[in-house]
């Protein structure tokens, strides 16, 4: 191997590496769920009336045999059967009848527990590790277009599991061995519905797809489960995508019962099986459906206080302005309050136009100035009597202001606030430069750095992040516009847009170009409703001078001075 090839192996090990370090904990929980998902296959099969992955089933008597079976091992006779079996023998031959004493033998094999099918057990096997490599593809935060937590992951593995094992011992029940009675014991509906409202529906989704799979292989014999499962699942992610209420579960456990009665009538025709007797079943599938949601809404509220979820009842919930942190902050800080309520307007509208989660950027929005509560004064919406920072060095001042990102976080994890509003908190004004104190600070040191008046958080990592970022930015940088025409609006907050854009803090916001034009539309039309035109009464008197009002001029800042 020479020196070139040596480099590449090299460099292919150390992205290896790096690619395990980023993924350990998600590999991890996969890894120890494959080894439960194998343990219940090895029982099954152990348990199981096949040979070399053949049901018995599909052996008669007098059948011309399509495949050769050898005895692998000798079983002796026992006070159960008298039939023996030899090692190495031809129980059948291809292209000759099937015999009875065949039959027999073929039975006396897949009923003694000294005879495990180990064909089909590796088949099993084999089908488990291409599922696993299936999961890891789809709920990688690279496809998946979100972070996904070490929670997340089991409680996603958790419900995997419970469906696959469910699927598997169900089958050995004389009832529930039929593929068209064997959903009514799957929480699938359940499950998805909880994901979908915990995470996202991308996950619901994913999963729908992964768990429809894993049931086709829990019961090989019969594809039907597993097209009730990938229907109802899937139906389940469509109708709960748009709750808004609590209230709307009721609604969500009646529709599914009915959808899941009219799937299963649907399959039997497609299948051609009969409809005697068929009724017990079909209203215990639609009992099945309508549970799920009724269960759901009883384990919701215990299961995002676990999780910490950004679930829009969780967010619903944060969005409440009378809750006592948002009564604090218009208290305390009320310019903070009513700018965080103007940034919360936009980022909302902006996220709703691109298809974000406009309720995520809401509360990101209320929340994102959370730490301004300890020093209120030091920032400029607050200030009434001078500016705090007239008497600071910039060294002083930029720490202060730094800090309000650090707090902001600290307070935010005391109130246990999901991540995924923590994220936003601190990437809201990313690795920006705050260049009014950097420019003073260069004054009287030439030597001074960029990187010491610089925020220390990361740029924004999701497009709710980053649309929260921009509306920050404009709603500071637009009080100060001269004359708000809809076009001044329009050519000004481009150009902040573009900014943030040059200085590489958008790079990870997964934005596009056709995204910031919509979101720059959306925050334009805002705008120009809030500075709209009034009209000036006649002989109006200015309060201060008795003179007429005349337009105050501010001069234009960048939205990282608006602190000073």
């Amino acid at each position: 191997m020479n020196k070139k090839d040596k480099n590449i192996v090299l460099q292919m090990f150390q992205a290896l590496g790096i690619f395990i370090s980023k993924n350990y904990q998600f590999l991890l929980v996969l890894l120890i769920s494959f080894f439960i998902l194998v343990a219940i296959a090895f029982l099954i099969t152990a348990s199981s009336e096949t040979v070399y992955s053949f049901s018995i089933n599909e052996f008669e008597v007098g059948q011309i045999a399509d495949r050769t079976i050898i005895a692998d091992k000798t079983i002796p006779p026992d006070e159960n059967s008298h039939i023996y079996v030899e090692i190495g023998e031809k129980v059948i031959k291809k292209g000759f009848p099937i015999t009875n004493i065949a039959i027999e033998k073929l039975q006396k094999m897949s009923s003694t527990p000294a005879y495990i099918d180990y064909r089909m057990f590796a088949n099993k096997i084999l089908y488990l590790m291409l599922l696993l490599v299936l999961a890891f593809i789809l709920f990688n935060s690279s496809i998946l277009r979100s972070k996904i937590s070490l929670k997340d992951c089991i409680f996603l593995s958790l419900f995997f599991i419970i469906c696959y094992g469910l699927a598997s011992f169900s089958s050995k029940i004389s009832f529930f061995s039929s593929p068209y009675n064997l959903p009514i014991l799957l929480p699938c509906s359940f499950f998805v519905l909880l994901i979908n409202l915990l995470l996202t529906s991308t996950h619901g989704i994913y999963f729908s797809f992964v768990l429809s799979l894993g049931i086709l292989n829990a019961d090989i014999e019969n594809i039907v489960p597993s097209l009730f499962v990938l229907a109802s699942c899937i139906a389940t992610t469509k109708i709960s995508s748009k709750i808004e209420r609590r209230i709307d579960m009721i609604y969500i456990s009646i529709l599914l019962a009915l959808l899941q009665f009219v799937f299963m009538i649907v399959l039997k025709v497609i299948f051609n099986n009969s409809f005697t007797d068929s009724i017990f079943s079909l209203i215990m599938i639609a009992l099945n459906g309508f549970l799920s949601g009724i269960l759901a809404f009883g384990f919701l509220t215990p299961l995002e206080t676990l999780l910490n979820t950004a679930s829009r009842f969780r967010l619903m919930d944060l969005s409440d302005l009378n809750n006592p942190i948002m009564r604090k902050m218009l208290l305390t800080a009320p310019g903070t309050y009513n700018h965080s309520m103007m940034v919360a307007t936009l980022a909302e509208n902006a996220c709703r136009e691109i298809n974000a989660n406009p309720l995520l950027a809401r509360v990101g929005a209320y929340y994102h100035d959370l730490g301004k509560l300890d020093q209120s004064e030091y920032f400029v919406e607050n200030q009434t009597d001078g500016n705090k920072h007239d008497e600071l060095n910039p060294r002083l001042s930029v720490a202060v202001i730094k800090s309000h990102v650090k707090k902001g976080i600290e307070k935010a994890r005391q109130l246990r606030l999901p991540p995924q509003v923590i994220d936003i908190i601190s990437e809201h004004h990313g690795n920006s430069l705050i260049s009014f104190f950097y420019n003073e600070a260069k004054k009287n040191d030439p030597s001074v750095t960029p990187e010491e008046f610089s925020y220390i958080g990361t740029p924004p990592s999701s497009k709710e992040s980053a649309v929260v970022m921009l509306a920050d930015t404009v709603e500071a940088a637009c009080r100060t516009l001269k004359n708000p025409s809809v076009s001044r609006l329009e050519k000004f907050i481009h150009e902040l847009v573009m900014a943030k854009y040059d200085h590489k803090q958008l790079d990870n916001s997964d934005l596009s170009f056709k995204d910031l034009a919509i979101i720059e539309d959306s925050f334009v039309q805002i705008l120009a409703g809030y500075y709209h035109s009034r009209i000036e009464y006649p002989n109006q008197k200015d309060p201060d001078n008795g003179s007429k009002t005349e337009e105050t001029v501010q001069p234009v800042v960048q939205e990282d001075n608006k602190e000073k």
